[in-house]
């Protein structure tokens, strides 16, 4: 079993040397680790049924159509209004205007599902209007690459329904289970730029705004509360299935398009075709790694590190460092989407066998995914901000690192209190 390991490791590390899509590598990883040690196996026959049941899971249907909604969502410029809505409510704070990267972030991570996305929409109104008004670029450059991690762990969230998919697991729970966490991780975020604030003393003086203005604000941001809680209710309350939320989420991104004068019909093409690119992106990866995973399976991969590990005798708490330090590692240099479906088949059923929940661990595995969008050298909300400032990467990265940090130690207080997430879906 070590050997197949190797062999499939030293598969990937040529993959990806050669530059081949990750999808592809999977497929060729699964294919050649088949070949090599079940060639009694018929590859068309196996891989095709494979393939086709990670293809036509009902539940992966609300994937396209959250990507979709986002999509058009960008494509209506809610940057601004984010920024002028939110602006009134939280001038007063500690830190002043920067708590609207935190605020904005996690508005639109509520109808967006992306990581990438919330960064885009949010900083590019942002880091102009903080850079204009005196604050620290820094702090506002940090903030907006931790709190734009927020798109992937506050419902509807891409990654979780990757997760649900390949690990078998509601997506609705993981849903509601993904609120507490990520609203204290918004407290933690907006606590931190407070504090700095408190201590270092370099933000402008705290601006002040009339009840009209906040009046004005609330109206610029009505439109999006609406589908928000619209959404939020219907989770909790059962009413819909993820997929037909996900339907129900590109309507509201069409009306709220055109409540803004942004809805053209050239402008919906555009999300669209965005829109397909993504999901055939993401198709790919989760029917390679089917393949992978189901060679894994049949090989007994999992079977033998769940085994070696178990034979370790290690405290829950010290596996699940263990775990967490593998996915920083691994997020250095991957996608949130390939770390699930590479490492799902090997993780979960230690995870089980450690006595974690597997909708807690799912939550667990969106902020290590959260913490690789922030790490270089491939970090994509890190990525995102260098092509709206033209800073450095390292620079960011180092912008950004009070909240890696933050994430960290969210990941370890989850491990520690797993009632943060498991509260609420118990509570169906």
């Amino acid at each position: 079993m070590v050997e197949v390991g190797l062999v499939a490791l030293l598969l990937f590390a040529g993959f990806l040397a050669g530059s081949v899509w990750i999808g592809l590598s999977l497929f060729g990883i699964g294919y050649v680790l088949l070949a090599i040690y079940r060639p009694n196996i018929p590859l068309d026959v196996f891989s095709a049924r494979v393939i086709w049941n990670a293809a036509t899971s009902l539940e992966l249907l609300a994937l396209p159509l959250f990507i979709l909604m986002s999509e058009i969502l960008v494509s209506a410029r809610l940057g601004k209004s984010l920024f002028s809505g939110l602006a009134p409510f939280v001038g007063r704070l500690p830190g002043g205007l920067v708590h609207v990267n935190v605020a904005g972030s996690t508005l639109f991570a509520a109808v967006s599902g992306s990581s990438a996305a919330t960064t885009a929409i949010v900083g590019r109104v942002t880091l102009p209007e903080l850079a204009a008004r005196g604050y620290e670029r820094r702090l506002a450059i940090g903030s907006l690459a931790g709190a734009g991690t927020l798109g992937f762990l506050i419902p509807p969230s891409i990654i979780m329904i990757i997760y649900g998919v390949v690990a078998e697991q509601s997506i609705l729970e993981l849903f509601i289970a993904g609120i507490i966490p990520g609203l204290l991780l918004a407290l933690a975020y907006s606590t931190y730029i407070g504090v700095h604030e408190v201590i270092t003393r370099r933000a402008p003086r705290s601006e002040r705004f009339t009840a009209a203005e906040r009046l004005a604000g609330l109206r610029e941001i009505a439109p999006v509360l609406a589908l928000v809680g619209g959404i939020m209710a219907s989770l909790y309350a059962g009413l819909a299935s993820p997929t037909e939320l996900a339907a129900v989420g590109v309507l509201g991104a069409i009306l709220i398009s055109a409540l803004r004068g942004a809805l053209t019909w050239r402008g919906l093409v555009h999300a669209g075709r965005r829109a397909v690119r993504t999901s055939s992106m993401m198709g790919l990866i989760i029917m390679g790694a089917a393949l992978l995973n189901a060679a894994f399976g049949f090989l007994g991969l999992p079977r033998f590190v769940a085994g070696q590990v178990a034979a370790l005798d290690l405290a829950p708490f010290v596996l699940i460092v263990a775990l967490l330090a593998m996915y920083v590692l691994i997020g250095m240099f991957l996608d949130g989407t390939s770390i699930i479906v590479m490492t799902l088949p090997i993780t979960l059923p230690l995870i089980v066998a450690a006595g974690f929940d597997p909708i807690w661990f799912g939550i667990f595995i969106v902020i290590a995914v959260e913490i690789s969008q922030i790490t270089p050298p491939v970090g994509f909300n890190l990525f995102v901000i260098q092509s709206q400032t033209g800073e450095k990467i390292g620079a960011i990265a180092r912008a950004a690192f009070p909240f890696f940090c933050i994430l960290v130690a969210f990941a370890l207080v989850l491990t520690l209190f797993p009632a943060i997430a498991l509260w609420l879906p118990g509570k169906l």
